[in-house]
């Protein structure tokens, strides 16, 4: 046998197999298609009508830059080649988030939030993410904040930074580091333990800079790995160096003072150390921490903190509407589809909420009109993955709201500010959504 027979013997044993391949990988595609449209059958799915066009190379084509309310409740996506869909109707966000929660995973959030967060329950599903939240839902029933005493000190500070202060003063700086106060009061028994304000500001940079690319991170899904600066990581590595601060700060002090008083001073880690044995899984606790001003309830509703979120089909499953020409009709949903959901504009659909949905009027709450609406008001999501936090994060509000009023009986508006229609007030879109320009009052 020649040289010239091998090759082609090869040749022909090579493109045999590549054949086989391809028609293996399309017999399967094939047979997948078929289970697919029969599941969707069996459940009433129809095709979604509405589908968002886009420009190249990622401009929307929007209305009046009211996309979602232009679109409808439920509308196709398809960016970078993947088809996706995008939702704010309550049943849809009830089946997500809990009726058929076990169809569902994070998806791409996992790689887009992990440089900046690490493991833990915002990117862990499964197994992993039952125990970390077990963990965590313990250490929240056990805390008494009801009593108001982790909230003292760092409202104290706050109104002494405002009658400190003259003129314009911008609400937001001080509200964020009244925020953050609490949290390490809450774990240590003392604001910024062993921090200086230098060490809170750099914190506070860089927390900022790693929201805002870990948003844009998320944004390109599957594709986050193209974006990662140098900055970035940077600003990740000081970030948890600060968190490390922390997670060392308690076992110090127990082998110093003693078992007994240190969980006295900050029995959260010390739990936390109990049952994990391994300081890097407790590090995301205060890394997870938001930077916007949490609000009461009617507030909640206008300014939801997580404005957007995503979920992934982890299996082939359907929500309850979008399908047919009505969008009523069940919509089918294949294995390793994304559907985005955002509360933020749910809240301001006005066939719930009425047509002031976008006014902040509290009275609307008073009426029974509201007092079925379910899923139509998420502030904290809900289902399995509701907001561990939401007790605290109410009462630290409330608490905060109500000792600046009686310090500061009057705000007013600046002079030459004038008041945006709440549709219409700029944001700055990071991890969590909060004022592009501040929040600035006049104190008297």
């Amino acid at each position: 046998m020649d040289d010239s027979t091998i090759i082609s013997s090869v040749r022909v044993t090579l493109l045999t197999i590549l054949l086989a391949f391809w028609i293996y990988v399309y017999a399967q595609s094939r047979q997948k298609d078929e289970s697919n449209k029969v599941f969707g059958e069996e459940n009433g799915c129809q095709p979604i009508q509405k589908r968002l066009l886009f420009k190249w190379p990622l401009a929307l084509t929007s209305s009046n830059g009211n996309t979602m309310f232009y679109m409808g409740k439920t509308f196709q996506v398809k960016l970078l080649g993947k088809v996706g869909y995008f939702t704010t109707d309550p049943r849809n966000l009830e089946a997500i988030l809990l009726t058929r929660f076990e169809d569902f995973e994070l998806g791409s959030r996992r790689q887009g939030l992990f440089p900046m967060i690490g493991e833990g329950i915002f990117t862990q599903d499964g197994h992993p993410w039952k125990h970390s939240r077990e963990i965590l839902r313990r250490q929240f029933v056990r805390i008494q904040y009801q009593d108001l005493k982790v909230f003292e000190s760092p409202i104290n500070d706050l109104l002494d930074g405002l009658m400190s202060s003259s003129g314009i003063v911008d609400l937001q700086p001080f509200f964020f580091r009244f925020t953050l106060a609490t949290t390490t009061s809450l774990i240590f028994g003392e604001p910024f333990a062993g921090l200086d304000s230098t060490d809170h500001e750099i914190f506070s940079k860089n927390f900022d800079y790693c929201s805002l690319t870990s948003a844009m991170r998320l944004r390109l899904a599957d594709w986050c790995w193209i974006y990662s600066p140098w900055k970035f990581k940077k600003s990740c590595q000081m970030v948890k160096r600060y968190a490390t601060h922390y997670v060392n700060h308690a076992p110090k002090d127990k082998d110093e003072n003693g078992e007994e008083a240190a969980s006295e001073r900050h029995p959260f880690i010390l739990d936390l150390y109990k049952e994990l044995q391994d300081p890097v899984v407790v590090h995301y606790l205060l890394v997870r921490h938001p930077v916007a001003l949490e609000r009461l309830r009617q507030e909640i509703r206008l300014y939801t903190q997580i404005p957007v979120n995503v979920r992934v089909a982890s299996k082939t499953t359907f929500i309850p509407r979008g399908g047919g020409p009505d969008g009523l009709s069940p919509l089918l949903l294949t294995k390793g589809t994304g559907i985005g959901f955002s509360p933020y504009h749910m809240h301001r659909h006005k066939d719930l909420y009425g047509d002031d949905a976008n006014e902040f009027r509290p009275e609307r709450w008073e009426g029974p009109e509201l007092k079925s609406i379910g899923w139509g008001f998420m502030p904290f999501h809900g289902g399995p993955r509701i907001c561990l936090g939401k007790d605290f994060a109410l009462t630290e509000a409330s608490y905060g709201i109500v000792r600046i009023l009686q310090c500061f009986p009057c705000l007013h508006l600046p002079p030459g500010h004038s008041t945006e229609p709440s549709g219409l007030v700029k944001q700055d879109l990071t991890l969590v959504v909060s004022s592009a320009e501040g929040c600035k009052v006049m104190l008297s």
